[in-house]
């Protein structure tokens, strides 16, 4: 396990109860908005000049020297026909150069508005670009005018930043390790380092989770997929929305042959403070959000339709399958003898998780009304204590209760 750094957790109590009662508030804004949002809207920041010419005869086109080598493994990338995958090599490479101005070998500018997000959305490591770019379109050809954060020298600083971080990270990782145990722990480790703020500077891109160690779901999404990709493991870097909140990003990551679901930002339970002032043990993770399915994640996210993503229909990485926490039948005294032995083992928490809403609901009110103060009760039998405390999570999205002993 990565270490960690101190984060305060403030958790709503009733009647010495934690509850969720509103999941996931204050959601930070996704780089990419209604685009979904590098371009957020054409006024605010693609300002685009029209101008039809002739066709000019010295235009100072570049030759393009990235190899496809480079760019075939990305995912949007191979979404274009031939024609915009040259663009997009004009454009990265023009980016990369940190040039002024780019000569593209296109006059719309709704291609060059996707081409551009489509390399944001592939390329993770581009940290010192905005988004934000004029485009002067003429009659065959465009001039593009990215907006850069920094200059060139403070970019090779800020890279040396990233790559001390890259490093910390992979020195906790077994060089044997599995596909999967490669990916639970660069999810563990940006919910270990990295603190949600959405006033954090550079919060759209990874030098604010790798370096900063603050960023917003834009950040921790991109981090994730430059650290994975570093690996050898595809990640997909993932926008949507979610309903009643607003933009949000994520990843879709590749293990074992399957797709998966990944939300590194709804893993952090930082991210679901409130004002109460409690706090919650400093490991919990929440792992609703490691290698879930379509249909988990959907039931409060909403992919964009600009792009075809790969099914994630496998449940075979669920966490709690493969941790023995998830439960496809009510038997009150399996869930019991579980619940004791957490208690035994002196774990911090017990994690019930249903296969369905059915089974959630015939559950719950057992669980919460009377197993779990037999457990208490165990508990402070057990370990000789005169009083005993015990709060408890319900997340009846996610079908879960989680139960927080307290040994003093």
């Amino acid at each position: 396990m990565a270490g960690r750094r101190k984060k305060r957790r403030k958790w709503p109590v009733v009647a010495g109860i934690f509850i969720l009662t509103g999941i996931f508030t204050g959601l930070g804004a996704v780089a990419f908005q209604q685009l979904p949002g590098l371009f957020a809207s054409t006024k605010e920041v693609i300002e685009t000049v029209k101008v039809q010419v002739e066709k000019s005869t010295s235009v100072p086109f570049e030759e393009v020297r990235i190899p496809e080598d480079d760019v075939a493994q990305g995912y949007y990338y191979r979404q274009l026909p031939e024609t915009e995958q040259n663009l997009y090599k004009e454009l990265y490479q023009g980016m990369m150069d940190f040039n002024e101005a780019i000569y593209m070998h296109s006059p719309d500018v709704e291609v060059l508005k996707k081409v551009c997000q489509f390399i944001f959305s592939d390329r993770p490591e581009i940290f010192w670009c905005t988004g934000e770019m004029q485009v002067t379109s003429y009659a065959d050809y465009s001039e593009v005018q990215p907006v850069y954060t920094c200059t060139q020298e403070e970019r090779t600083q800020k890279q040396a930043q990233i790559d001390e971080a890259v490093s910390a990270c992979f020195e906790g990782i077994d060089g044997n390790a599995s596909e999967y145990d490669k990916i639970k722990y660069i999810f563990e480790y940006l919910v270990n380092t990295v603190d949600y703020n959405m006033e954090a500077p550079d919060n759209q891109n990874i030098y604010s989770a790798l370096a900063g160690k603050a960023s917003v779901c834009a950040g921790y999404s991109r981090a994730a997929q430059y650290l994975l990709q570093k690996t050898g493991i595809e990640c997909i870097y993932v926008t949507g929305t979610i309903p009643g909140q607003g933009a949000h990003a994520w990843n879709i990551v590749k293990c074992d042959g399957q797709y998966y679901q990944m939300d590194v930002t709804f893993g952090d339970p930082v991210f679901l403070e409130t004002e109460s002032g409690e706090n919650l043990p400093e490991q919990s993770i929440n792992y609703d959000y490691l290698c879930c399915s379509d249909a988990e994640i959907m039931k409060n996210h909403t992919m964009d339709t600009t792009v075809g993503y790969p099914p994630c229909s496998s449940m075979d990485l669920n966490y709690y399958k493969l941790n023995g926490m998830y439960y496809e039948e009510y038997q009150p005294d399996q869930l019991l003898k579980d619940m004791n032995d957490t208690i035994y083992s002196r774990a911090d928490s017990f994690t019930c998780k249903f296969a369905n809403d059915t089974l959630y609901q015939e559950a719950h009110d057992s669980i919460l009304n009377d197993l779990v103060q037999r457990a208490a009760q165990n508990l402070l039998e057990y370990y000789g204590l005169e009083s005993v405390q015990y709060t408890y999570i319900e997340d009846e999205t996610m079908n879960k209760i989680t139960i927080f002993w307290n040994y003093q």
